[in-house]
């Protein structure tokens, strides 16, 4: 099926490995021009062997002015994919400051602020657009030791409906993501413990974890105009596990 996504300029955070990685590769397969930005220069070194045509971009989401200055003359992007994000599990009573501060330094207000460098070029250009949020089922459901990781997601997700609302009438569609657990490298050694991994299993219907090819499909899918009349929606890709 042809996406339409040829041509257009589109702009992966979070893209030297997992999910971002694979949103990258794909798009840059369908025919968009991608600008892969990761804080890992190694990772970025690897993703344009393996795919010349990427641009790349190194920085740390969670430094505001450093953001500022690699993004800030990024250049005309039609598509943006908010993938980065950081985990730090802890029980409630041990959250520290740092923790906090570093999970909404990256998982929110990055995302706030590439989203802004990107949708006023939009606006700017009298440009349609689109952008997917890479959120997840923790927005919607609690998860033990994962108080900072929830709350960010769920932030996310009432962002995501309030960038729908703003940004709408400058023909810029918003959407999320909500992926289960997803077999990238790191998944699958965060879930290799078969009884940590049958606890979660038996909470989603399909009885099985998301592979990445399920997210960056329903990911290029809200990028796409076959999505045209999508928008402020947080979609599962979670096998039911919100749903039961």
């Amino acid at each position: 099926m042809d996406l339409g996504l040829a041509g257009r300029r589109a702009l992966v955070t979070g893209a030297g490995k997992g999910i971002g990685r694979s949103t990258a590769l794909a798009l840059h397969a369908a025919g968009a021009r991608v600008v892969a930005v990761s804080r890992t220069q190694a990772d970025l070194d690897s993703l344009v062997h393996e795919c010349p045509g990427i641009e790349p971009v190194c920085v740390d989401l969670g430094d505001w002015e450093a953001t500022e200055r690699a993004l800030g003359g990024v250049g005309p992007v039609d598509l943006l994919v908010n993938n980065a994000a950081v985990a730090v599990l802890q029980p409630f009573l041990e959250v520290t400051k740092e923790a906090c501060d570093r999970s909404f330094d990256v998982n929110l207000r990055a995302v706030i602020q590439v989203s802004q460098i990107v949708a006023r070029g939009l606006v700017a250009r009298g440009t349609p657009g689109a952008i997917v949020h890479v959120s997840s089922q923790a927005s919607q459901r609690a998860l033990t030791n994962h108080t900072v990781y929830c709350s960010t997601k769920g932030a996310i997700d009432m962002l995501t409906k309030v960038m729908a609302l703003e940004l709408g009438p400058h023909k810029i569609r918003v959407n999320a993501v909500n992926p289960t657990v997803v077999m990238t490298p790191m998944g699958q050694v965060n879930w290799s413990d078969p009884q940590k991994a049958k606890a979660m299993l038996d909470r989603i219907p399909l009885g099985q974890f998301a592979e990445v090819e399920h997210v960056v499909d329903s990911i290029l899918f809200l990028l796409s105009d076959r999505s045209g009349m999508t928008t402020g929606s947080t979609l599962p890709v979670d096998g039911g596990f919100l749903a039961a």
